[in-house]
């Protein structure tokens, strides 16, 4: 299994702003406010969060290719 990248750059579609976070490993992020402009960013459709839409990687459960919010077998 490959290495699961957790830090990721959220742009900001409404100003541009491109803010580093650190994504969740065991929920999805819905929502996310911009610090700039106080933006409410939403996925796009189709997207299971805001870091698969707005961010420089995609979360957690997408890059272990599983659909997200999946739970996690063992």
């Amino acid at each position: 299994m490959s290495k699961v990248v957790l830090a990721s750059v959220l742009t900001c579609p409404q100003c541009g702003v491109a803010t580093p976070e650190v994504m969740p490993t065991d929920a999805c992020q819905f929502y996310y406010e911009c610090q700039a402009c106080h933006a409410l960013l939403r996925p796009k459709p189709g997207d299971c969060c805001v870091f698969c839409s707005f961010g420089s990687v995609p979360c957690p459960p997408v890059q272990y290719k599983r659909a997200c919010c999946e739970p996690q077998t063992r």
